[in-house]
């Protein structure tokens, strides 16, 4: 069961996340500030935070900024009524994961924070898991049924990393800096080159496919 806690001053808006959560088969703890919200994570196991930013005693920022100082990477949504970029900005730059304006669509929260679920289970276990393929982030490895390949390293973590964000396009200077470091001499061509190789290597399997998205980059799509 998955464990999230809701940290609003607003009464109303705290029974509200609680009964869309709860929906959802979330278990949901609630809090009324920063403080109190650092109580319930001392005696109770969370696993993601929904949080708004202005509340008494300590607000959302200084929440966060608390956690990420511990280095405690607990996947935090902020949800604000704060919808200028400079509030956005420092949400991000004290650590929060992602940030929503409110009043917040309630379908996009929920697949925000699955989005959310997804990306620390794969920081937390560093394996991807789609249908029967599985990689291994250790070993480097790509396991399907009795196949087992062993890839290079920037072969297996450019699929990592698009695996990771399945759909998500990215571009290939983006990859360049991801992968291969902003100060590699090396040229964005090799990128083609990788996903060359990529898809050669898994033509045919089931679970996934790697696309070119003309004049932009490339993505991963999940077919099962």
């Amino acid at each position: 069961m998955v464990h999230i806690l809701v940290v609003d001053d607003n009464k109303n808006t705290r029974k509200l996340m609680k009964a869309i959560l709860e929906a959802e088969q979330y278990t949901v703890f609630t809090a009324e500030n920063g403080e109190d919200a650092l109580h319930v994570m001392d005696t109770n196991h969370i696993d993601l935070v929904v949080l708004d930013i202005m509340m008494p005693k300590m607000d959302g920022y200084e929440f966060t900024k608390i956690l990420r100082s511990v280095n405690n990477n607990l996947p935090i949504l902020m949800v604000s009524a704060k919808q200028l970029p400079s509030d956005r900005k420092k949400g991000f730059l004290v650590g929060t994961d992602d940030f929503m304006t409110k009043p917040v669509d309630e379908e996009e929260m929920l697949l925000r924070i699955k989005a959310l679920l997804r990306r620390a289970k794969i920081t937390s276990e560093r394996k991807i898991t789609i249908g029967s393929a599985t990689l291994d982030y250790d070993s480097m490895s790509v396991t399907r049924e009795d196949e087992t390949q062993i890839l290079p390293q920037k072969e297996f973590l450019l699929l990592y990393k698009l695996l990771s964000y399945p759909g998500k396009i990215f571009t290939r200077i983006q990859l360049m800096d991801e992968i291969w470091g902003a100060e590699s001499d090396t040229g964005w061509e090799t990128v083609t080159v990788h996903i060359g190789r990529l898809r050669k290597r898994f033509e045919g399997w089931p679970e996934f496919e790697i696309e070119s998205v003309r004049g932009l980059g490339y993505r991963v799509v999940k077919k099962i």
